[in-house]
């Protein structure tokens, strides 16, 4: 039931946004830990790339499924059950003793990785259609703040002395794991059911998938031409995240305690902007004017990054790359809002979030084939991509997208 207050929220939404922060430190703690700890098995350049990707495919499979349980079964009980498949998920990950236990191990947590989305589906529950633009805002603030707090604890993790059967790598995804099982008890315990009525059976067909709607909003003339870019400006981005790690390790010679570093800085920074300079530049230009510039200064930045191959010139050139980055997601969101309607918003958002997925699917492991030509290339090719997206994303102003 809402608030009858419609300037307050009600306590409810402050549990979900709890346990989505928590998730996503949890998430993005061991993000920095992924590739290091795949070359600790052996694993080559493409072999890693792909833990990323089966995660990332898996969510897209199952995030559907778990949000039409939830339907049926109530919020609370998917939601735990999801945070327990990420605790045993990572559990499993830091004990792997071979790496076919580390794919299942990525391969469970993107199963049961739709715990946010059910959060989101809570959010939605407990407010009023007039409180959910402001609860949805700060739920994604939120959000990203975990992200910010993730690669910190990811670092700190690598000092601590690791438990029997973990190693300095393996204990962040103990740390994960632990974090998991808070939120899981915070749920337990101070998260009531939220969903009003509710049916234990379990009906499900392919059309909950939603394949058949995805694939029809490709040529959509209102949002088409914003997922694409949803799409290309999510894939361009993966394939620099992974290729990202090899070159700051095998290339500038850092180890993974200052990968972890990195990442940490690059959130922070990106955070800090995003919260300081986006409504500025929002009131003095459009906001088409400042994605396509955003993305055009992204595509910069990665030609420039394995020109300067020593550490000096990377954190450099990551620092002006964190604060640009920080644009192009919330900006497309807001497009998205702009143009359509209260009553289309939740099936827009969730669309161009399968986009961004299948992007986070395919270009990590992108980047594993581009490495093995060099561990510059992914770079060139990342931003001579981005550069296409930028004029792709300037294209939209004249089709009468986003005016504002």
């Amino acid at each position: 039931m809402a608030s009858a207050d419609p300037s307050r929220l009600p306590l409810r939404f402050w549990i979900a946004a709890l346990v989505a922060f928590i998730n996503a430190v949890g998430f993005t703690l061991i993000i920095p830990l992924i590739y290091p700890y795949a070359v600790e098995f052996g694993l080559s350049d493409f072999q890693a790339s792909l833990l990323t990707t089966a995660y990332a495919a898996a969510q897209f499979i199952a995030t559907p499924i778990l949000g039409r349980l939830s339907d049926r079964m109530g919020r609370k009980p998917l939601l735990i059950v999801s945070l327990l498949g990420t605790v045993a998920a990572n559990l499993m990950a830091g004990l792997a003793p071979v790496a076919w236990m580390l794919f299942v191990a990525r391969l469970l947590d993107g199963i049961t990785g739709g715990n946010t989305s059910i959060a989101q589906a809570i959010v939605s529950d407990i407010t009023t259609p007039e409180q959910r633009a402001r609860a949805y805002g700060i739920f994604g603030a939120v959000f990203r703040l975990g992200f910010v707090v993730g690669p910190p604890l990811s670092y700190v993790a690598q000092l601590v002395p690791p438990l029997p059967g973990f190693t300095s790598l393996g204990t962040g995804f103990l740390f994960s794991a632990a974090i998991a099982l808070f939120a899981t008890a915070l749920c337990l315990v101070l998260l009531p059911e939220t969903l009003a009525t509710g049916s234990s059976r379990f009906q499900f067909s392919w059309q909950d998938f939603g394949f058949g709607r995805l694939v029809r909003s490709a040529t959509d003339k209102r949002f088409g031409r914003i997922f694409w870019l949803t799409f290309f400006s999510g894939f361009t981005f993966t394939i620099f995240t992974f290729a990202f790690q090899p070159f700051f390790l095998k290339v500038l010679g850092q180890d993974a305690r200052n990968l972890a570093i990195m990442f940490a800085a690059v959130g922070m920074i990106g955070f800090v902007t995003q919260v300081f300079a986006l409504e500025p530049l929002r009131r003095r230009f459009r906001l088409v004017q400042i994605l396509a510039g955003a993305l055009a200064a992204r595509g910069i930045l990665f030609l420039l990054m394995p020109a300067f191959p020593n550490i000096v010139a990377f954190v450099a050139i990551a620092v002006v790359f964190s604060a640009v980055n920080s644009f192009p997601m919330p900006l497309i969101d807001a497009l998205l809002s702009l143009n359509s309607g209260p009553r289309e918003q939740g099936e827009v958002m969730g669309l161009n979030a399968s986009y961004l997925s299948i992007s986070n699917a395919i270009g990590p492991a992108t980047a594993g084939l581009l490495v093995s030509v060099s561990y510059s290339f992914p770079f060139w090719i990342a931003g001579a991509l981005t550069l296409l997206t930028a004029w792709f994303a300037m294209t939209l102003s004249g089709r009468g997208i986003a005016k504002a």
